[in-house]
């Protein structure tokens, strides 16, 4: 059982990014470039993928014990309170997560990760989610997913996000709710997805690991400030550029031994703001979609990066 457990998570943290570039490709009438790139994830990102599959099953012996419980409560708490302060308290999705982050980086050191993760399910919409009863229910599913992929995809910044996603869809499904669509992507806007990404990624992976504040404060921070500034000094686009410095941050939330510097943390956010635009008509609305993004960029990067030091050179294959 346990075993089906873990294959579960792990299967959870794949089925959700594919899902996203697949609406995406539907919706977009897939178009060249949407094709293109969401071609080139999949293909890389999948080496990636199998390379994970070793960590499945380490400490399948392991049963649920109440820290595993506090972690679903923490998912599910967490989901509802976040979206109570994004709707019903007018603070938005962007700047109720990231302060809901802010208290648990700084107050819950043994639940942050899994408190951070129930915010990105309270950032639904309620367009989809019109009450908290649903929050709720996607929270309890992705706090699930949470237990069941712990050890596996570990230090990929996003995966919080992909799990949060994964329990909105499974929520909207249960429940009947779908939801919306946009239409499709303008290229150009990754004149101003690319550079806010870029600065959002490295600025989180600075104060997560050089000024020590851990991935989730320094996200938060970062999701933070740019929530309430951006808005108020980029009239116009402050709130999309906002959003994307969020979306970004949980790139700058990976571990060093899948990002090793400034310059992959870099790239990493630059595809993080091209795959934005590109899955943007997809799950509108849905909780968990920016951090799915970031999940979808940082693996790629890895799995690129897997690809080219397993390559042989011409000497070795003789």
């Amino acid at each position: 059982m346990q075993r089906l457990f873990r294959v579960a998570g792990y299967a959870a943290l794949l089925v959700t990014p594919v899902a996203l570039l697949a609406r995406s490709l539907l919706v977009s009438g897939v178009p060249v470039q949407t094709l293109g790139l969401g071609s080139g994830v999949v293909l890389v990102g999948s080496v990636a993928a199998v390379s994970e599959q070793r960590d499945i099953f380490d400490g399948v012996e392991s049963r649920a014990d109440r820290a595993d419980i506090d972690t679903v409560v923490a998912v599910t708490v967490s989901a509802s309170v976040t979206y109570l302060l994004s709707v019903h308290a007018g603070l938005g999705p962007v700047v109720a997560a990231a302060l809901v982050g802010v208290v648990a980086g700084l107050g819950l050191p043994d639940l942050d990760t899994a408190a951070y993760c129930g915010s990105f399910v309270g950032m639904a919409s309620p367009a989809v989610f019109t009450s908290v009863g649903p929050v709720a229910l996607a929270g309890l599913i992705a706090g699930i997913a949470f237990v069941a992929a712990s050890g596996t995809f570990t230090g990929f910044g996003g995966k919080l996000g992909t799990l949060a996603l994964f329990g909105c869809l499974t929520a909207g499904f249960l429940t009947g709710v779908h939801s919306d669509v946009a239409p499709v992507p303008h290229w150009g806007d990754i004149l101003l997805t690319v550079p806010v990404a870029v600065a959002g990624a490295i600025s989180t992976g600075v104060l997560s690991v050089r000024w020590g504040l851990g991935d989730v404060l320094g996200s938060a921070l970062v999701g933070l400030v740019a929530g309430l500034l951006l808005p108020v000094v980029l009239p116009g686009v402050g709130g999309r550029a906002a959003t994307v410095a969020f979306c970004a941050s949980f790139v700058g939330m990976s571990s060093t031994d899948r990002l090793e510097g400034v310059v992959d943390v870099g790239l990493a956010g630059a595809l993080c703001g091209i795959v934005f635009v590109a899955v943007a008509p997809a799950f509108v609305g849905a909780g968990g979609k920016l951090g799915t993004t970031a999940f979808v960029s940082c693996v790629t990067l890895f799995g690129a990066g897997e690809l080219w030091a397993s390559r042989d050179t011409p000497a070795q294959r003789r």
